[in-house]
């Protein structure tokens, strides 16, 4: 779609009861990002009340109809996807407006492809539209859906904010207050991310940039289906069908619509209470026992059983896993061991799962495996059969398998005769662990007993008898191809290299479903890579470099932190090194600068090697932190070259086998990261920036 242009979500898909929204970007240096937010208005324009303001700390708006659904990799860079139930969605609704914010006096000309996309309940793409022109902005108006004839249409917007987040909250009623006033908090509605320049800026754009109205809700005629809007976006467009005027009347004064505290929610803390009993002996009770499971069977049916039913019965925790699958915001009922009809032998799925809104059902089977099990193709095609059959929206397969991009876990066969589409999704065990501890430990659930359930959930699942850990080997590609490298037999082009580059990708994704539910922040592997990339072709390539250089390599971005962290796993010295570069552009004389690192650093380990990047030359002097504490000068570069940075390494030695024991491969690198991350990245993480954790408040 181009700028201004319009089209009614019924002409493109008869899916669009529920649809998911995706905004992305991609960054040359991996680092870029943005945060979502969505705001839902009345026939006004305007927010009822803070609860129409959906952002990470308020990430489910309108009664369950609007949910963020967190950011996922692409071969591109990163997407941050929004669940829309337009079904649910409160009649007092009028236009729903999908933006993104940056922070920090970062703009968006810093980031390349900006775009949106929008695709149906079954999964299928039906707009994208490129956002051009962003280039001095911090805050942009993506798209808006709105309601036109009882129908729900899109609109490609693409409008900058140079006032960023703060500016664009307030053209939509959220009152940005920033005088003091009795008895009334500081506002934290918006997100800490909005910095203190935006907030005392009310709303007005920066000097010498124009300032921006909200998109009006009328669109161009009928006879025009494409049409574009001024750059900025100053008057009202033609409608579908002009409305009379309305008689003229006393403007009423409208009531301030100041973000209120909203309803506080339910986490449990890190540390438990000290215990009763008498000893280290006596096992508490626990509501999912586990110690009895013997076969794998046994594992699938209780983990089956145990995770549908905290979904229907934490309706956070539910809607949080199907919202991405098109589910709709309803009540929800989950069922085992369904057995239905197919051919002369009855299939029995592992489970199903019905939501039920407004006296229409949404129906998902699921299939799952626990331990290494793979999924059996056999087995997903005859549910995606019977679900069509049916008219089942959805089969849903659970493994500890991590699925890539372009690569499906399973190839199955979509009949094309068919009018009725189902979906194939696939969900990970340790994306089920890490949207549970989001909920329990930073973003809160409705009351103590869900928050209850869920640590049950939780402690069921990373039971070492449970079968659920995620993704744990490997591969049988995995010991070939580190003796091929060992001696130097390993060719390019090699499948073996391929299928280790590929279970690489996993581990690290993984790695960051991990670490962002202990944290609360998001952490994604960093993409670089260029613009329209086939991810296919690009595990190709690294596939050839391991096989060159006999090295694997990621990088993670974390939020909150000043770098990127680096992992590299070298096959040739079994050595595993973390790592982060901190830029360092602070005034003052070169050794004073060292010397305010290392006292940031006053908690990090001995062994942590210091290097000193300094301007067009790469690497400096460097040192352990041990060596460096008495002796900073060490670091400062000899002949005054200009320091830009200082780069922090941990080395660990790296784990042998394909598996996730102790002494695995997959073990250690979850050792070194955690080692790293704890000892040396939480020291150097901006203190001044307030905790994502916050309630709104007005």
């Amino acid at each position: 779609m181009v700028k201004g242009a319009n089209v009614g979500l019924t002409a493109l898909s008869e899916n669009v009861g529920s649809v998911v929204v995706g905004l992305g970007w991609s960054s040359a240096t991996g680092e870029g990002d943005a945060d979502v937010s969505v705001l839902l208005l009345d026939g006004d324009g305007k927010v009822r009340s803070d609860g129409d303001f959906c952002f990470y700390n308020n990430p489910v708006a309108g009664n369950g109809s609007v949910q963020l659904l967190g950011k996922t990799p692409t071969a591109d860079g990163s997407e941050d996807r929004i669940s829309f139930d337009l079904d649910a969605v409160p009649q007092e609704i009028d236009k729903v407006v999908v933006a993104a914010s940056r922070y920090g006096g970062s703009r968006f000309g810093e980031l390349d492809d900006l775009r949106l996309t929008l695709a149906d309940s079954a999964g299928d793409g039906l707009v994208r539209f490129a956002v051009d022109g962003a280039d001095e902005v911090s805050a942009v108006v993506f798209g808006e859906l709105y309601r036109r004839s009882g129908e729900w249409k899109f609109r490609a917007v693409g409008q900058g904010y140079a006032s960023g987040l703060a500016g664009l909250a307030t053209d939509y009623g959220v009152d940005i207050d920033d005088t003091e006033e009795e008895d009334a908090p500081e506002p934290a509605d918006l997100a800490d991310r909005a910095e203190a320049a935006d907030l005392a800026e009310d709303g007005r754009p920066e000097p010498g940039m124009p300032a921006h109205e909200p998109p009006k809700s009328e669109e161009p005629p009928e006879e025009s289906p494409v049409s574009r809007v001024p750059a900025q976006a100053t008057g009202p467009r033609a409608d579908d069908t002009p409305e009379p005027p309305a008689p003229e009347r006393p403007a009423a004064p409208r009531p301030a619509r100041r973000p209120r505290t909203a309803k506080k929610k339910v986490t449990l803390p890190r540390t438990t209470r000290k215990s009763l009993a008498d000893n280290d002996s006596w096992r508490a009770a626990r509501l999912f026992p586990v110690p009895a499971l013997k076969s794998d069977r046994e594992r699938e049916t209780r983990a089956t059983s145990v995770v549908l039913s905290v979904m229907a019965q934490v309706p956070e925790f539910g809607r949080r896993l199907t919202a991405g699958f098109g589910a709709p915001a309803g009540r929800m009922e989950t069922y085992t061991e369904v057995t239905l009809p197919h051919g002369e032998s009855p299939r029995r799925p592992d489970g199903v799962i019905r939501v039920e809104r407004a006296g229409k059902l949404w129906t998902a089977l699921v299939e799952t495996k626990t331990n290494g099990n793979a999924l059996k193709p056999d087995q997903v095609q005859g549910y995606m059969d019977i679900a069509a059959r049916r008219g089942y929206e959805a089969v849903i397969t659970l493994s500890n398998d991590v699925a890539l991009e372009g690569s499906p876990l399973v190839d199955v066969r979509i009949d094309g005769r068919r009018k009725h589409k189902v979906a194939l999704w696939h969900l990970s065990w340790a994306e089920v662990v890490h949207q549970a501890q989001l909920l329990i430990r930073h973003e809160g659930v409705g009351n103590a007993a869900h928050a209850w359930l869920l640590q049950e959930l939780l402690h069921y699942l990373q039971h070492e008898n449970s079968g659920c850990h995620g993704f744990q080997n490997m591969g049988a590609a995995w010991v070939p191809v580190r003796r091929g490298i060992d001696d130097e037999t390993l060719c390019q082009g090699d499948a073996r290299a391929l299928e280790v580059i590929e279970n690489w990708e996993r581990l690290v994704r993984q790695v960051c479903l991990r670490l962002g539910g202990e944290l609360g922040q998001k952490v994604l592997p960093v993409r670089r890579t260029r613009r329209g990339s086939d991810p296919r072709a690009l595990r190709t390539e690294l596939a050839d470099h391991l096989c060159e250089q006999g090295r694997l390599n990621a990088e993670l971005r974390i939020e909150g932190t000043p770098g990127v962290l680096a992992i590299t796993a070298d096959l040739r010295t079994g050595r595993l090194r973390t790592s982060i570069e901190v830029p360092d552009a602070e005034p003052g004389y070169p050794l004073s600068r060292v010397k305010r690192l290392i006292r940031r650093l006053s908690e990090a380990p001995a062994d942590l090697h210091i290097e000193t990047l300094v301007d067009g030359q790469g690497t400096g002097p460097r040192g352990t932190l041990e060596r460096l504490r008495p002796e900073p000068a060490d670091i400062v570069p000899k002949d005054g070259a200009q320091i830009t940075g200082f780069r922090l390494s941990l080395f660990k030695s790296m784990g042998s086998g394909r598996g996730s024991a102790e002494t695995g491969f997959i073990r250690s690198v979850d050792q070194a990261v955690d080692r790293f991350h704890a000892q040396v990245v939480a020291q150097l993480e901006a203190p001044a920036r307030r905790s994502r954790s916050a309630e709104p408040t007005g």
